[in-house]
């Protein structure tokens, strides 16, 4: 007997902004599950969010001077928009930001540290900020972030520390009672033979030199530390510890954690031993499917610089081939607990061949041969040995595809739904209904070829609503069928003689792929070159004396003479500084034109020793200003002051 309940995550999103389709992978897997399951009558809650403290945060908001939630409030409004736009049906969007689970974190710090789970320590440690991983020097790679690549920085501070060594017997024991805790299976000895095996160090849980987050309760000079804050999402989202923890009681352990392998750890070593000590029962199953890959290499904001021709963004891609093909290569075309590839071309090659192709060929060559020769659905009629295999894999399509996602696995779940969809299409091409329609004798068995291709066309769509959105409802409402049928409809016989039939337009139109792809790299160069350019992060430079600044000749000059040089970004001014005359160059050729230059009065450092470029020579530095975007400004006195005049 299935469980009544099912309780399914994702991980919460560090809110960046910078979506790609890799980011869309794991939520539309969830959101499919939580559909399939809610098909089956099941009591299910889905719950996913964002990740909102932290120094990164800190970090960019102080850049752009804002508010940390001044910086982040419409990054996850953003996200929130993606989800409606791939139709991800959560009942819960959690933020670690939310007053609830802010208090629930407190909480949980209390209760670990009254019993003696939490102790104060100095730390010492490598500390990755894009990763908000802390590493010991034997865990670094090459002496940076073994998990992003990126480099790491020595930091020593004052913390709180998870006894997490004491819970690592316990936590192989689980591994070996509860065989299906974590899947796949080589993620499991990952986690014994990279961390178990070699030891567990004690977790720092805490940051004084963070504000940005949660402030412990037992002391206010004490912020938490991201793995403790971010985890516990997935039991405060429920109620967990406050005064109504009825979904907590209801829903708690969650039937399943899905999350990318880079974040296995987290989830199967320090999620369970958190939970083991505060007495919670861990999850029923965490599952660490791989990367989408884009060039080789896992899909992330550095990467599409890289390989610039690939069209990744989310957005893009559904205005412009809509939610059901992004949905349907992510589920499809993704081996599932593997790593996947996405490039343009394996894109439209899978939207092309089973949707458009496969698909809306036989939806379109359904509808129409109804149309032409019955004006409505024909009966049933008499089942002929060439319908049997056809009508046995469309009853039978049920279990297959249960059977695969009861494994998780949705690509083997949609191969099987279009198994029957190429078979209904051979069966086309072996009863040639085009050559019955031809024999006025024949017209019962046309009648019945067409009804049985209906009810496979009818079943699939039913199949295929977990997985896409969009189509199921056309093809249902085409053959005047409710668009809440669920899986209890799926006996074959459901259509009714002389029921409406309407001929769609193709629901999914081929796509000219040589054409696309030209079109698309061109996109995706339009879009580098419209991308606003990153906020610079002031950098304090090395303090210097007034003597060190003494040092500095500023005059005020006058450009009296400017031309470009050729083939580069460079101007070159004559500058007329009191009495004597300079030969400048200065690369702001990009936000000047020589003409605009001329007889501006400009700030000079006149001191500098003389260097060529371009076999010019230049003498001194003309003062610009650079606004965050990188635009140059010339720095002009305010008054109209003498030509020469000492800058003090």
């Amino acid at each position: 007997m299935r469980n009544k309940k099912y309780y399914i995550t994702t991980p919460i999103y560090y809110p960046s902004g910078n979506w790609h389709i890799g980011h869309c992978y794991t939520t539309v897997i969830c959101d499919a599950l939580a559909r399939f399951h809610k098909m089956l009558g099941e009591d299910v809650f889905f719950l996913t969010g964002t990740d909102e403290h932290g120094q990164k945060i800190e970090k960019e908001a102080k850049k752009r001077g804002v508010t940390p939630m001044e910086f982040i409030d419409p990054l996850v409004a953003r996200l929130k928009d993606m989800w409606r736009l791939l139709d991800v049906s959560y009942d819960r969007f959690i933020r670690t930001t939310d007053k609830e689970h802010t208090e629930c974190v407190q909480k949980i710090y209390q209760k670990l540290y009254e019993s003696g789970d939490i102790y104060k320590a100095e730390y010492s440690g490598y500390y990755c900020t894009p990763c908000e991983s802390m590493w010991t020097e034997a865990q670094l790679v090459n002496g940076k972030c073994p998990d992003c690549g990126r480099e790491v920085a020595l930091q020593k501070e004052e913390s709180y520390f998870f006894r997490l060594g004491k819970y690592a017997d316990r936590i192989k024991k689980l591994y070996s009672d509860k065989p299906e805790f974590l899947q796949p299976k080589s993620r499991v000895n990952e986690m014994v033979n990279n961390f178990l095996n070699a030891g567990l160090q004690d977790l720092c849980v805490s940051r004084t030199t963070v504000k940005w987050g949660v402030q412990l309760p037992f002391d206010k000079n004490h912020y938490a530390y991201v793995w403790i804050d971010a985890l516990s999402n997935y039991i405060s989202a429920l109620g967990y510890l406050s005064d109504d923890d009825s979904l907590f009681q209801k829903y708690w352990p969650a039937e399943l954690h899905m999350i990318g392998k880079e974040i296995v750890r987290f989830h199967a070593i320090i999620w369970p031993a958190i939970l083991m000590a505060l007495g919670v029962p861990v999850p029923e199953q965490v599952y660490g499917h791989g990367w989408l890959l884009i060039g080789g290499d896992k899909l992330s904001k550095s990467k599409q610089d890289a390989v610039r021709k690939e069209l990744t963004d989310p957005y893009e891609l559904v205005k412009r081939y809509g939610t059901d093909a992004v949905r349907y290569f992510l589920l499809r075309e993704i081996p599932f607990g593997s790593d996947g590839e996405y490039t343009n071309e394996r894109f439209l090659n899978r939207v092309n061949a089973d949707l458009a192709n496969d698909l809306g060929n036989l939806v379109s060559r359904t509808t129409a041969m109804i149309l032409q020769n019955f004006g409505a659905m024909p009966a049933r009629g008499k089942v002929e040995e060439a319908d049997k295999e056809l009508i046995a894999m469309a009853e039978g399509l049920f279990d297959k595809v249960k059977d695969a996602v009861d494994r998780l696995n949705a690509p083997d779940a949609l191969a099987e739904i279009f198994a029957v969809i190429s078979r209904a299409n051979k069966y086309i091409d072996e009863t040639t209904p085009w050559i019955l329609a031809k024999d006025a004798g024949k017209k019962d068995r046309l009648g019945a070829v067409l009804y049985n291709l209906a009810e496979t066309v009818r079943i699939c769509a039913v199949m295929l609503k977990p997985f896409i959105t969009k189509a199921p409802e056309l093809i249902l409402k085409s053959f005047s069928c409710d668009v809440n049928d669920g899986f209890e409809s799926l006996a074959f016989g459901k259509l009714k003689e002389g029921a409406k039939v309407e001929k769609l337009p193709p629901i999914f139109p081929r796509i000219d792929i040589k054409k696309e792809l030209a079109e698309v790299e061109k996109l995706v160069e339009q879009m580098k070159e419209e991308q606003p350019a990153p906020v610079a992060e002031t950098v304090k430079k090395e303090e210097i004396t007034i003597d060190d600044f003494a040092k500095v000749e500023m005059r005020v000059g006058k450009v009296i003479a400017c031309e470009a040089v050729k083939k580069s970004k460079l101007l070159h001014e004559t500058v007329k500084v009191g009495d004597r005359t300079l030969s400048i160059l200065s690369g702001i050729a990009k936000h000047y034109t020589a003409e605009e230059m001329i007889g501006k009065k400009v700030i000079v450092v006149t001191n500098l020793p003389p260097r060529e470029m371009k076999g010019i020579l230049s003498e001194g530095m003309i003062v610009c200003a650079e606004a965050p975007d990188g635009t140059l400004s010339v720095v002009s006195p305010e008054k109209d002051v003498p030509d020469g005049s000492l800058l003090s």
